[in-house]
């Protein structure tokens, strides 16, 4: 996602998880049309903050009205509340009629039973499943059940460097290997600055980077079954590689343990730290004042060679889904919208304006999609990246996991140095946390 999100608390999360999967959500049926004329919108927060996604969005949707004459009520949904208001709505069956949620939800969402299934007939309503790029749509929901939700908007990891502070570090190219990154980051890390910024007290970005380095390590934090395994080796040895960037290697700030929410983009955008990674990052950088020609992009760093799939993934499939409930008043309006906001032309727009990728392929062919970092993006997503675990405990293992790397990083923070078995400690009380629910 755009602005990475901040999950809410555990036990809400969890909690609401079980009963809104216990209930099963939602109704059998696929929704009415009791309410014709009108629709709510839940969109995520994807720009500097939630008034600039009205600005952006109203447009769109008052064009929408005048095509169908159907008005649609729009809220934009922090990110820090989506899951849980989402959750909330599975459990009461009050929830909007479409809604945006992050595309690694999509199988727990599925599990509640609260969304419409997108079947062939639903897909040929919106113009087929064939429009949409394949990456995209292994991350709409569980294997062998169709899709909890379409695809709106794409995106990957990429690693941002600051052209000034490599040059005056004798930099000369940005770092291909994960060697290369802290060798660089250490010559940056004096006076005040720093090799690479993180945000160690974010759940799910924890999660993203080391999801990404157990596949490099030849492994992951799920069996092939669909079982937790977080104390194998792979993923072991993921965590402590990334919490070894503050505590070993010192190239990440003491002070970014406690990062939650972008600060990490401030730090680089004023010079503070020479690297991030993020997705597409370019509209945060522009808000905060950075030139484009300031900063510069490339593929996230792999173990070894280039980054490509299995070993070389370099980046989860991140991205947004567009969602409806399954007992909205208003089906043929719900389904409408879709296809208004999947269309080629919104998807160039909007896409534009957020500096994503479109997941319908038609739209890939605007130029505006053509310019460097835009390039990085869509050729990791094509070739080496991977779309997280689709099982039903997602959401559960962002939590659990996540809070243990925030932990350590807690740890390193403090002057520790955390070992394989302090690592190991962490993942299996994330182990068991799942284990128990």
């Amino acid at each position: 996602m755009q602005r990475i999100r901040a999950l809410a608390s555990s036990a809400v999360v969890v909690s609401l998880l079980a009963a809104a999967t216990a209930c099963g959500g939602g109704s059998s049926s696929e929704g009415s049309n009791e309410s014709p004329k009108t629709l709510t919108y839940w969109a995520s927060n994807q720009g500097p903050n939630v008034e600039a996604d009205k600005k952006i969005l109203q447009p769109e949707l008052d064009k929408f009205e005048k095509q169908t004459g159907i008005k649609v009520k729009l809220e934009v949904v922090p990110w820090s509340d989506l899951l849980t208001r989402i959750l909330t709505a599975t459990t009461s069956g009050e929830g909007p009629d479409v809604l945006n949620i992050g595309n690694t939800w999509s199988s727990s969402l599925q599990a509640t039973g609260a969304l419409l299934p997108w079947d062939q007939k639903n897909f040929d309503k919106v113009g087929g499943k064939d429009r949409f790029v394949e990456s995209a749509l292994g991350s709409t929901g569980a294997q062998g059940k169709d899709p909890a939700a379409v695809p709106l908007y794409s995106m990957a990891y990429a690693l941002y460097y600051n052209k000034a502070m490599f040059k005056e570090a004798g930099i000369t190219a940005p770092p291909k290997t994960w060697d290369e990154l802290t060798a660089d980051g250490a010559k940056i890390s004096k006076g005040g600055k720093w090799g690479l910024g993180a945000e160690g007290s974010n759940l799910s970005n924890n999660i993203h980077q080391v999801f990404v380095l157990a596949k490099q390590h030849g492994g992951d934090f799920f069996t092939a079954d669909g079982k937790a395994d977080f104390t194998n080796d792979a993923a072991v040895a993921a965590v402590k590689q990334y919490v070894d960037m503050m505590a070993t290697n010192k190239i990440i700030a003491p002070g970014n343990a406690e990062y939650a929410k972008n600060q990490s983009l401030s730090d680089f955008s004023k010079g503070k730290t020479a690297m991030v990674l993020w997705q597409a990052a370019a509209t945060t950088f522009k808000s905060q004042g950075m030139q484009d020609d300031e900063w510069g992009v490339a593929p996230v760093p792999v173990q070894s060679g280039a980054p490509g799939a299995g070993k070389a993934t370099n980046s989860m499939v991140a991205g947004i889904n567009l969602a409806v409930f399954k007992n909205t008043k208003n089906i043929d309006g719900s389904l409408k919208f879709v296809k208004f906001m999947t269309s080629d032309a919104e998807q160039k727009l909007l896409c534009k304006t957020y500096g994503s990728i479109p997941p319908v392929k038609a739209a890939q062919s605007d130029p505006a999609f053509d310019r460097p970092e835009l390039k990085v993006l869509r050729e990791t997503l094509a070739t080496s990246a991977t779309a997280l675990p689709q099982v039903s405990n997602e959401s559960q293992f962002e939590t659990s996991v996540g809070t243990a790397v925030k932990n350590l990083f807690a740890q390193s923070a403090s002057g520790k140095r955390p070992s394989t078995a302090d690592v190991k400690a962490e993942l299996t009380k994330a182990q068991q946390q799942m284990d128990s629910q």
